[in-house]
């Protein structure tokens, strides 16, 4: 099968592969980037592990073609990260609020909830679940992933973080 040449930018760094047409951008990011932070969970877009964010858009990178994300700006977990290794808030917020359990849905869900809170800086607690509602988790219940959306909300200048309690 003939390739194709793909160039893009991931995680500000300027990439350029062949690819054949038929691979996947979750398999390019994951074998032949070597960044494994994006998960391979459903395969379907059900699920969301994959999120990556892709030209300003959340994006499930398992059901889209490399070849299409050619001359694509991409974000995956692995660039959220200061380049000190300082945590961005989402990281800070999910480490903080225990919005992780076995982990794997968490890099999807931190890259969706960071486009969330580009798109809309101070949500609601109903905002950020329905924000969030194409990812899933089948671990925590989902309210300490909202505690922790909201954390890094305030933590980025957003609304102050309140206990539900409160």
């Amino acid at each position: 099968m003939a390739k194709s040449q793909i160039t893009l930018t991931v995680n500000g760094k300027k990439e350029e592969a062949l690819v054949e047409p038929r691979t996947l951008l979750i398999h390019f990011l994951r074998e032949q980037l070597n960044l494994t932070g994006p998960h391979i969970g459903c395969e379907t877009t059900h699920c969301g592990a994959c999120t990556i964010d892709l030209n300003g858009m959340s994006v499930k990178s398992c059901t889209m073609f490399a070849v299409q994300a050619n001359g694509a700006d991409i974000v995956t977990i692995e660039g959220m990260a200061a380049a000190d290794g300082t945590l961005h808030a989402l990281q800070e917020g999910f480490r903080e609020m225990h919005g992780l359990q076995c982990g794997f849905c968490t890099p999807g869900m931190i890259m969706r909830a960071h486009r969330l809170l580009q798109e809309n800086p101070s949500p609601t607690e109903e905002e950020i679940r329905f924000g969030i509602a194409g990812n899933l988790c089948r671990c925590t219940g989902y309210q300490n992933i909202v505690k922790a959306i909201q954390y890094a909300a305030a933590k980025l200048g957003g609304v102050p973080y309140r206990e539900a309690a409160e």
